[in-house]
């Protein structure tokens, strides 16, 4: 196969992963989010406690998580078909990679959020403030570096899972390297594919690395994260001129 061959097929499955994976993540990072915050909250000793809710979130959560990923996608079948109406395509497989991604993300969302130094929580809430104030002056953008990077591994494995797609119908790179590579023999189009797959994985890699290092180097925080971060830090001098007067 030439690569005036090669080409066209080349574009047409990137851009199908490209709907695939950045459909997918989005829907994965909006409601992985907040499920993650709240296995923080409703944690022993979080501020919304309730062992009740946390067990059964996190219970549903670990099943997401453990089943591989092409089970879950013949599981979900009945489900992708009543929502897209079909099982086949790149929109089809959006449905199950999103399910699969949002208690990916969710854990790293509890791993990042559970770093955030609990000091500057107290310091909110001695200001008056309620736990919605306290998840978005505080946990999350001090957790902002750590969940940028939990974001890029989302999307990394979200780029596995998409390739997984392919060999059921799914479209994208995945389906190309099957297609075309393993049944039709053509060796060269399938490493070609291999090649595209770990550009764009280092790229991704590389930008969500330099993200995290930007937002870390600044503190991680937005807003009036540093005022509170000060106030805090002001607390102790004061004292100590008390004592000395």
């Amino acid at each position: 196969m030439t690569w005036s061959e090669m080409q066209p097929l080349l574009e047409q499955a990137c851009t199908e992963t490209l709907i695939m994976v950045g459909w997918s993540t989005l829907i994965a990072v909006v409601a992985g989010l907040p499920i993650g915050v709240l296995l923080v909250l409703t944690d022993k000793g979080g501020l919304l406690q309730n062992t009740v809710v946390n067990k059964v979130i996190g219970q549903i959560v670990n099943v997401g998580r453990s089943m591989p990923f092409i089970i879950l996608m013949v599981a979900l079948m009945s489900f992708t078909r009543w929502v897209t109406g079909t099982t086949i395509g790149s929109e089809a497989a959006i449905v199950p990679l999103a399910i699969g991604g949002i208690p990916f993300f969710a854990r790293l969302v509890e791993t990042a959020v559970r770093e955030v130094d609990h000091g500057l929580v107290e310091a909110v809430q001695s200001m008056g403030g309620n736990t919605w104030t306290i998840v978005r002056k505080a946990l999350v953008p001090e957790a902002l570096p750590s969940l940028i990077a939990s974001t890029t591994t989302t999307i990394i494995a979200l780029i596995g899972y998409s390739a997984m797609a392919g060999t059921v119908g799914g479209g994208g790179l995945g389906d190309l390297a099957v297609r075309y590579g393993y049944q039709r023999f053509e060796t060269g189009l399938m490493w070609i594919t291999v090649a595209i797959l770990a550009v764009v994985i280092s790229l991704i890699q590389f930008a969500g690395d330099s993200a995290a290092r930007s937002l870390h180097s600044r503190g991680g925080r937005s807003g009036p994260g540093p005022k509170l971060r000060l106030l805090k830090a002001k607390e102790p001098a004061a004292t100590d001129v008390t004592k000395v007067a």
